[in-house]
């Protein structure tokens, strides 16, 4: 059964969620602050973690940041009252899967923890490797390399990357690659989007330049050679 662990000082928010997942099928563990949700992680295995941003003891991004030491491919979804573009592309630099601002539709946040899971889940990409100059994508390892080193990106980039490189030269809509690679309906502004191709073109340093604007319609990656 999927495990999902909760992380939240307001027990009335850890007691909806509980509510609405066990009604999806979950199995849940809840934490009240960011150091019990590390010592959890450290002593339990789950399939994703809802975390609070903030909390006494320790914050949700230092706990993020603390459990991916150990449990890199652990996907988390972010929960937090603050809406400034910092704390989201903060929560995404840390490796944050999604971003859930307060209030939330439980119903929505179901389902955005069924399209996390779903993609987790895939087989995905394998056997295969995408060279464009120095950039070189390895879909079998899930890496990236820059001119042979290599570069940290977070779940959510490295998606972004993949479907964008793996349709070079096609127009794609914001509207399909919020659906593609959030997977599911988008509810909200799209600078969800704007925010992880803003970091996703920081890391790619000059090979940005394959990440193409289009203004009105949505981005294209246009590989050259």
């Amino acid at each position: 059964m999927t495990k999902i662990l909760i992380v939240d000082d307001e027990q009335k928010i850890r007691e909806m969620i509980r509510k609405y997942a066990k009604h999806e099928g979950f199995e849940t563990d809840e934490a009240s602050d960011g150091m019990v949700a590390v010592e959890k992680c450290e002593t339990s295995r789950y399939d994703l973690v809802i975390m609070d941003v903030m909390m006494p003891n320790l914050d949700g991004f230092s706990a993020v940041k603390q459990i991916k030491k150990t449990q890199p491919g652990l996907p988390f979804i972010m929960l937090s009252a603050l809406g400034e573009e910092y704390d989201r592309v903060h929560g995404f630099d840390v490796g944050v899967d999604d971003y859930v601002v307060k209030p939330f539709s439980p119903k929505e946040l179901m389902m955005r923890i069924h399209a996390i899971l779903k993609r987790v889940n895939s087989s995905g990409i394998v056997g295969e490797t995408l060279t464009a100059e120095g950039l070189v994508i390895d879909y079998t390892a899930r890496t990236v390399s820059i001119d042979g080193k290599r570069i940290q990106l977070s779940p959510k980039e490295y998606e972004l990357l993949v479907y964008l490189a793996r349709n070079a030269g096609i127009a794609l809509t914001r509207e399909q690659l919020l659906q593609n690679v959030w997977g599911y309906d988008f509810f909200g502004d799209d600078r969800t989007l704007d925010t992880h191709i803003k970091l996703l073109r920081k890391n790619l340093g000059e090979y940005a330049k394959y990440i193409v604007t289009l203004r009105g319609v949505g981005y294209r990656f246009e590989k050259t050679n």
